[in-house]
């Protein structure tokens, strides 16, 4: 058995910065030390990248009866060639049904993949949704396209960066939504879910922070009472499992209290909750218009699979112009490598 992992890494939309981010993180040895990256994407499209990007490496084409021909070695991109983008009509910064076709052809390639033992983890490029959609896959995002595809129905979205962990009882939906999905069922499997996710990343007893979903954590009751209704029972029912839950803690302080060390993961009850917590600590943005910093890992927890992702979007603002940060997609290919050593 190879001691690195083969990793498979759909790029996403084809006029957003995934391939972009996918080939400058490829070009660093370090990734190839420890993981077999397989990238699935159109190899004209890598191409491409390649020029954007203005690294100097290679491509080796090969198919997905044919894995075993990759060259997995440094300086070589190992393309799984789809062959689904038409060059002579490709543009990058613009919503196309076409490549939101191409987007998910990556996806469904790489789940197929990891389902059949073929690869050992995946990790994800960013895509955009409004082109899924107008393409007639309607899914929210990734989250779903996998829970779909590998028919999970318990799975949670985590964001990570470093030892900044957040995990989300709900994700993809409205706020008013959102505030419905607050419920003593799911807060537990969203906490038993993270418990074994950090078990997984070797932290023995985690200690796991519960967000309130009001204000204050409804102060009592004054502003709300789910907090009693159904956070408190969730967390009470997570102890009597052996589970060091606590909480609910209110949303403006947790956050800062778990990044400075006090807790292992956080829950936060809602999409923009945990994701603006953790990207204003991850993300940079300077004067001159480009992103310093660009920290964070998507992670889907719940799944036979293991799959990472990049936590950005297409950036179609910056697409094509060869400026795109890599960081995030370094970061989940090395998360991926860690768990597939773990799970």
């Amino acid at each position: 058995m190879n001691s690195r992992p083969l990793i498979g890494i759909s790029v996403g939309d084809p006029s957003g910065i995934g391939p972009e981010v996918t080939v400058k993180a490829l070009a660093i040895k370090d990734i190839y030390d420890i993981s077999r990256p397989l990238v699935v994407s159109d190899f004209r499209l890598m191409m491409d990248a390649i020029k954007v990007s203005g690294v100097q490496l290679g491509l080796n084409r090969i198919d997905s009866d044919h894995i075993e021909s990759g060259r997995y070695k440094f300086g070589t991109i190992d393309v799984l060639d789809m062959n689904n983008v038409d060059m002579s009509r490709h543009v990058y910064k613009k919503v196309l049904a076409e490549n939101g076709k191409s987007a998910f052809e990556y996806i469904k390639k790489v789940i197929e993949l990891a389902l059949t033992g073929k690869i050992d983890a995946t990790v994800t490029g960013p895509i955009h949704k409004e082109a899924l959609n107008l393409a007639g896959f309607h899914y929210a995002g990734h989250t779903e396209i996998y829970s779909e595809l590998t028919n999970t129905k318990d799975y949670v979205m985590m964001l990570v960066d470093d030892n900044f962990r957040i995990a989300h009882v709900s994700t993809h939906v409205s706020l008013r939504k959102a505030c419905d999905l607050v419920k003593k069922e799911r807060i537990l499997k969203v906490i038993e879910l993270t418990k074994n996710m950090l078990s997984y990343l070797d932290i023995e007893n985690p200690k796991i922070a519960v967000a309130g979903l009001n204000p204050h954590s409804s102060e009592g009751g004054l502003f709300g009472d789910e907090e009693e209704k159904e956070i408190t029972p969730a967390i009470e029912s997570a102890k009597r499992l052996g589970i060091n839950a606590q909480g609910p803690f209110p949303p403006d302080t947790i956050f800062s209290r778990a990044k400075g060390g006090e807790f292992d993961a956080v829950i936060a009850m809602y999409h923009d909750q945990g994701h603006v917590a953790l990207k204003t600590v991850g993300f940079v943005y300077d004067k001159d218009g480009r992103w310093s910093s660009i920290s964070g890992v998507n992670v889907t927890l719940g799944l036979p699979i293991i799959r990472t992702s990049v936590d950005h979007g297409v950036a179609f603002d910056k697409a094509g112009d060869g400026i795109a940060n890599p960081q995030s997609m370094i970061q989940a290919i090395k998360l991926a490598v860690q768990l597939c050593k773990s799970i």
